[in-house]
């Protein structure tokens, strides 16, 4: 099936790679379902007014391709996007959706410097990448900027708590000066001009968030706080149709 590269400007907004480990475990089972797979199932349940398809999804930072089947097979796009910095992660995307046979187009691009049309996109999937990014204030804004009125923006993160943890530290790399608490997040998708209603937020503790992998709760039986900081949210947002 035939895929369309698009590359970006030579100037590209520094980010911080991930180390060797990261770039193995984002390609493992362990990823694809338990990570990937179980925030879009809950991403899906909080969107407004859903629709049966949505003609243009993009996945911001789409990484190995992991993502872009299951877009495909959940919103029915007629021109599904990829982007990411990684030149390497756009090969290996172009490898995963020439094996499901679905027609992409992949862009090289900095999520703070998009090459996308402002208000020519429907869906954006936005799963664990901002994180990874420096200029966050910049790229929430190109999120807001690309989406069409009414275009939602599906957006999975883990919070400054779960990155700071002493096994995320040991075995991932991320700016540690842009990490941001649940609140925080949401607070700067609000401050880009989004809607986000209190029904589409979602704050899941999975066991792979925890400090102690979930080993207390399911070896022991001993239930997590329910006064806690979150480690990961997950929120649907709406770009405002003109005059709302």
């Amino acid at each position: 099936m035939n895929t369309q590269l698009t590359q970006m400007p030579p100037a590209m907004p520094e980010h911080v790679p991930e180390t060797a480990f990261g770039i193995w475990f984002l390609r493992t089972p362990t990823w694809t379902l338990h990570v990937l797979e179980r925030a879009m199932k809950d991403l899906e349940r909080l969107i407004p007014a859903r629709r049966a398809a949505y003609p243009v999804v993009a996945d911001v930072g789409c990484g190995w391709g992991r993502s872009m089947k299951k877009l495909h097979e959940r919103f029915a796009p007629q021109h599904l996007i990829g982007m990411d910095i990684d030149p390497e992660m756009i090969k290996a995307s172009q490898v995963e959706v020439n094996a499901a046979g679905i027609k992409a187009e992949f862009i090289q691009c900095s999520s703070s410097q998009m090459t996308l049309e402002d208000n020519s996109v429907d869906l954006l999937f936005c799963h664990q990448t901002f994180h990874h990014l420096i200029e966050q204030e910049e790229a929430i804004r190109e999120f807001y900027r690309v989406l069409k009125p009414g275009g939602i923006l599906l957006f999975a993160e883990s919070t400054k708590r779960y990155i700071n943890s002493w096994v995320i530290r040991l075995l991932f790399r991320h700016p540690m000066e842009v990490q941001k608490t649940a609140e925080e997040y949401l607070a700067l998708v609000r401050s880009a001009g989004f809607q986000v209603a209190p029904e589409s937020i979602s704050y899941p503790y999975l066991w792979w968030s925890r400090e102690d992998l979930g080993i207390m709760e399911r070896v022991f039986g001993i239930k997590p706080p329910m006064v806690r900081e979150e480690t990961l949210i997950n929120l649907v947002a709406v770009k405002p149709r003109y005059g709302e």
